[in-house]
């Protein structure tokens, strides 16, 4: 269990019912006026006024009025509020206004309309956002039972590659990846395992590898080594060690060379994911292979997928899948979403001011501005 301020972003391991009915009691939408309904009344005596939180009963029949605030309890036989506005207020009398709505039961929050007593308020498995902190602390939840945490191990790969507090020097690059994967899983809310930078030597890989999958991880992510050069031994090390191949290579740019597998234990399933090595392309296949997997076995924690009008033309001839990075905006008009700079898969600096990915389908070839596509933010 933890303690209920500290479970956003964990995976809740129960069912949490609704301990009263939500709202407990009947309620005011608004500042008004509580009556009865009666469509031939057109004008009541004011009888008494009720605050949030300070309820008081008084003596009223079906020609009174009594002031009631938002939040406040609804007298009994009261089931109508009717908005000060409209209203005539003289004196201690209220009228109706000539051209005012008046209809039975408006801007009334009835007793449990939101949950009754007794209730599913949060499903087992939820991945818990502040939102579902306030339903359930609403159900008088100070402690909420959460599932461990998955272990993510992390590894690069590559001959270039050198730690960030290295200066790269000739041809060698800084291990971004490495970083980038770590804030990645730690914003699903799962544990990061550092498992360092491995050259490309064959050997090497396979040892690195082989005691990672022996560990307690429950997902491996690598990236690098699963493309066709010379030295992208990583796809081949998987089949020796006997890992369950499900795919490798996508039809989507950036990020074909991806592979999913798995790896069979006595006592679990470690699934592996193998990203490219190009910078972008990690990024981008984490959240459309790792991080979109695993949300969508949470209640509620999808992707956010977004439709807007595209501000530039885009060039696609290919029957590729593309996941262009984008700057989405909300205008007064609606989503508006924008290139940003160098689609190379390479380029961070780029990546870095990206909020969300463009989707532009296999069959759609050249869109143009102002065409609408779909957006996943990121």
């Amino acid at each position: 269990e933890k303690d209920i301020t500290d479970s956003v972003g964990e995976v809740i391991a129960e069912d949490i019912l609704s301990d009263i009915n939500l709202p407990p009691f009947s309620n005011s939408a608004m500042d008004g006026f509580a009556v009865k309904f009666n469509k031939n009344i057109k004008n009541w005596s004011i009888s008494g006024e009720i605050s949030a939180g300070n309820y008081i009963h008084s003596d009223i029949n079906d020609l009174s009025a009594v002031h009631i605030m938002t939040g406040a309890k609804i007298p009994d036989n009261f089931d109508t509020v009717i908005p000060v506005e409209d209203t005539i207020i003289r004196e201690n009398e209220i009228i109706l206004n000539t051209n005012a709505r008046y209809s039975f039961g408006m801007n009334v929050r009835k007793k449990g309309e939101d949950l009754p007593k007794n209730s599913l308020a949060i499903k087992k498995g939820t991945f818990l956002k502040p939102q579902h902190i306030a339903l359930a602390a609403a159900c008088g939840k100070s402690h909420i039972k959460i599932y461990d945490k998955l272990k993510y191990g992390i590894l690069t790969t590559g001959d270039e590659l050198v730690d960030i507090n290295e200066n790269p020097e000739n041809d060698k690059i800084r291990a971004s990846n490495l970083y980038t994967l770590i804030a990645a899983v730690k914003e699903i809310g799962q544990t990061p395992v550092n498992l360092g930078i491995v050259k490309d030597d064959r050997e090497n890989i396979k040892e690195k590898i082989s005691s990672s999958l022996n560990s307690d991880i429950d997902v491996l992510i690598t990236t690098g080594g699963v493309s066709v050069g010379k030295y992208d031994y990583v796809k081949d090390i998987f089949e020796e060690i006997g890992i369950t191949k499900k795919f490798h290579k996508v039809n989507i740019r950036p990020g074909k060379p991806v592979l999913y597998g798995t790896f069979q234990k006595k006592e679990k399933t470690v699934l592996i994911f193998a990203l490219p090595g190009n910078p972008v392309s990690a990024l981008v296949t984490f959240n459309l292979f790792i991080k979109d997997i695993l949300l969508s076995g949470y209640n509620n924690s999808e992707l956010v997928r977004i439709n807007a009008k595209l501000s530039d033309d885009i060039d696609k001839s290919d029957s590729k899948r593309h996941f262009i990075r984008g700057e989405l905006r909300n205008l007064s008009d609606g989503f508006i979403v924008s290139l940003v700079g160098n689609q190379s898969s390479g380029n961070l600096a780029q990546m870095s001011k990206a909020n969300c990915l463009i989707v532009i389908e296999e069959d759609r070839i050249n869109p143009r501005k102002g065409e609408i596509a779909e957006c996943i933010m990121i």
